[in-house]
């Protein structure tokens, strides 16, 4: 018994493993917080004005795939490669900084010319400023500064304190389906927040440096190969609402982002064991391979198992579950929620072999031109089956779309001879 316990002590004090019980601190928030909210939301907010506030998330959303730029994964995977030099991590921070707020500068009109352009937001002026507000101050989140660290337990706490205090501020102050825009000035609020107390953690760790023009160009440079990749995932992701807008009424909208706020949810459940997962790839592909071979096939299994079962708990409940969460009013959203129940397997494999496996081994330009080619995929498939079939010929065009990635992904490491179940645990393998 002491035996046992001194080895589960010994495990929980590994940072691997603080780091992942860390992350799922944050997603069980953002699990159980949409549990609490969504039914409410849905009730208070209607269809309509739902859908309204999903178009503007999805345009918050495309926002902060700019201003964020890839530093979650280029500059997580600098800081892991470069841990123990300070001079090197106080210019990467920098750098960032300076990049960032280029970023957010050159967005700034944005709001102004997606007014004109969509009908939906033009008499909603709030909502689309909130949505870049929001954009920029979590896209300036210094997660990937403590995640290259491998040291994400107190911004992680920072982080679901700041989610439950946005989840009171809604029940507090959304009350009619005026206040949709409440919603996004509350998440603004939030990030704001914990990118101010995020900052103050890392000024603890590196000397401040004044963000310079060198340093922000050289920013950009690195971050430019992931910029494209998370672009390119957002044709396809983050902004589905927003795409859906300039073919359907808000309504329709408001069933197809009500499936996707669940179906997000599930997915949820699998993103700690990612995010934990690739800073250490990252770390041992370079000094230890035959390690990152026995980490990433325990991840496939994990993640293929976890994104089975979820998927078939989705497909077979759904009708149960938009009546709990969403009400009456939102039955038209079921099928749209079943055709998305296919991604969660789907999404597990892409992860394990994009992200947690190709970037590692500096595959980069590959996995740019695969997600790049599922991001114009969805787009054409959006254009061809949303005005007809509404929410649910969206829902199958980003399920086409991640199917394309899942499949192409697999084929490209078996034509390499780099796919982990495949790949020699002794050798390099090959990687370019």
């Amino acid at each position: 018994m002491v035996a046992a316990e001194s080895r589960l002590r010994g495990l929980l004090g590994r940072p691997l493993v603080q780091n992942a019980l860390s992350l799922y601190g944050v997603y069980a928030v953002n699990y159980i917080a949409p549990l609490i909210t969504v039914p409410y939301l849905a009730r208070v907010l209607g269809p309509a004005s739902w859908g309204v506030l999903a178009m503007a998330q999805g345009l918050g959303g495309y926002l902060l795939i700019v201003v964020e730029y890839g530093f979650s994964l280029s500059a997580t995977r600098e800081v892991a490669r470069w841990r123990t030099d300070r001079e090197r991590l106080a210019r990467l921070l920098s750098g960032v900084l300076g990049a960032q707020l280029l970023l957010a500068a050159v967005l700034l009109p944005t709001p102004i010319l997606v007014r004109l352009a969509v009908p939906a937001l033009r008499d909603q002026p709030a909502l689309a400023w909130a949505a870049y507000a929001f954009a920029v101050l979590q896209g300036a989140n210094l997660v990937w500064f403590f995640q290259g660290l491998e040291r994400l337990r107190l911004v992680a706490t920072l982080d679901v304190v700041a989610k439950l205090i946005v989840v009171v501020g809604i029940f507090a102050f959304v009350r009619s389906p005026g206040d949709a825009v409440v919603v996004l000035r509350l998440q603004a609020a939030a990030s704001l927040a914990t990118l101010t107390a995020g900052w103050s953690l890392a000024l603890r760790e590196v000397v401040p440096r004044t963000p310079s023009v060198r340093g922000s160009v050289e920013a950009l440079r690195l971050g430019w190969s992931m910029f494209l990749f998370r672009g390119a995932v957002s044709l396809y992701t983050v902004g589905n609402a927003f795409i859906l807008g300039f073919f359907a009424a808000p309504a329709v909208v408001g069933y197809y982002a009500a499936a996707e706020r669940i179906s997000k949810a599930a997915l949820g459940l699998l993103g700690p064991v990612s995010q934990t997962l690739y800073p250490r790839l990252s770390h041992l592909v370079q000094d230890s391979w035959g390690d990152a071979v026995r980490l990433v096939r325990a991840s496939l299994r994990v993640m293929a198992g976890g994104g089975a079962l979820l998927g078939s708990t989705i497909f077979v409940f759904a009708p149960v579950v938009a009546q709990l969460l969403l009400g009456a009013a939102f039955g038209p959203a079921i099928p749209a929620l079943r055709v998305l129940s296919l991604l969660p397997p789907l999404i597990a494999l892409s992860n394990v072999l994009g992200i947690q496996w190709m970037l590692p081994l500096g595959l980069d330009r590959p996995f740019n031109g695969i997600i790049l080619a599922a991001g114009v995929l969805n787009l054409g498939l959006a254009y061809l089956l949303a005005p007809r079939f509404g929410h649910v010929g969206m829902a199958w065009a980003v399920v086409g779309a991640e199917a394309f990635v899942t499949g192409t992904m697999y084929g490209y490491l078996r034509l390499r001879r780099l796919h982990p179940l495949h790949v020699q645990a002794t050798a390099p393998g090959g990687a370019a």
